[in-house]
């Protein structure tokens, strides 16, 4: 069985597709539809997520897309740490496991003191490295290690390069950064099973460079430790699905189609805007592509349980 160990004793079976859901607590993340407004509305989208499917929430204060600006630590903490405390307070969604998307440690503690279980770090721990070794070391809480080229701010849409960024072997790159980071961690103390990997779509490659991730996905497979798939409604969706420019708005198809490729090239974590459509998709792909596994692991489908640190999280 391959796991992902969190924060709070909880367990996510991650054997088959796993769904987390994407809440944005930001103005200006490139899906219009995807942003929140209000803790309220944060509340009742955790809510759907349960009913859809999704075994975690990714609460982010800060966008990422392509040409974005930092926000500081204490305007992502006003953002996110209240509507991870009111997801808390809601005894039916204790089953949830909640990850903090963000770069800096001081984000990322507040959001474990209020109740969050993994720390979803898209700099690849660039950006605040000791502090956030420090802290997760200190508190042996899931990571996701995904591998970025540049910051935001200096990256363009995997669509609109002018030439390709440069790489040796892609693949090869990649494997290298997760080898490297890996073996970092695990100096530092932290448990292998507690640590995620993101080959980091969108971030930094072409169109193309994410096609090749995503067919050569099973190259990781000897790193032993799941892989998260952030393809949901980005620029390369588009352009494969149209051939031409597009709005998020139209990617849900093609993010549907090359999210079930891509689990059935090893990925096994979706961070996903369409947890539903999504989450039936892979359920199917899941029961051909894995006949002997049951299509939910941990639990029945809409089964609860008052104590969630007691069993693994389900998966669709």
């Amino acid at each position: 069985m391959q796991q992902w160990r969190l924060a709070n004793s909880r367990i996510i079976d991650t054997n088959t597709p796993v769904l987390m859901a994407i809440l944005n607590c930001t103005p200006d993340s490139f899906y219009g539809e995807s942003r929140l407004h209000s803790i309220d509305s944060a509340v009742e989208s955790a809510r759907a997520a349960q009913r859809a499917g999704a075994a975690i929430l990714d609460v982010g204060g800060e966008s990422t897309r392509p040409g974005s600006a930092p926000v500081d630590a204490a305007e992502q903490i006003r953002r996110t740490i209240p509507v991870i405390r009111a997801i808390r307070a809601e005894s039916e969604l204790s089953s949830l496991a909640i990850s903090i998307d963000t770069t800096l440690a001081e984000v990322a503690r507040a959001a474990l003191d209020a109740g969050a279980d993994a720390i979803n770090d898209v700099s690849g721990l660039r950006d605040d490295t000791d502090k956030m070794l420090e802290l997760l070391a200190a508190t042996q809480t899931g990571s996701i290690l995904m591998h970025r080229r540049v910051p935001p701010a200096r990256d363009s849409y995997s669509d609109q390069y002018k030439q390709a960024p440069e790489y040796g072997d892609l693949v090869a790159d990649v494997r290298t950064f997760f080898e490297q980071s890996l073996r970092t961690l695990t100096s530092r103390g932290l448990d292998p099973l507690s640590i995620v990997l993101d080959p980091g779509l969108g971030f930094g490659k072409s169109v193309e460079q994410n096609c090749e991730l995503i067919r050569r996905t099973s190259e990781f497979e000897s790193l032993a430790r799941p892989i998260l798939s952030g393809l949901s409604r980005k620029s390369f969706v588009g352009r494969l699905s149209f051939g031409r420019d597009s709005d998020p708005s139209e990617r849900l198809e093609g993010t549907i189609a090359l999210s079930v490729i891509h689990f059935l090239n090893g990925a096994r974590i979706f961070r996903v805007h369409d947890v539903a459509a999504c989450a039936s998709a892979l359920r199917a792909a899941a029961a051909l592509s894995m006949p002997h596994l049951p299509p939910v692991s941990g639990i029945k489908e809409g089964e609860t349980c008052s104590d969630p640190a007691s069993r693994p999280v389900r998966s669709v």
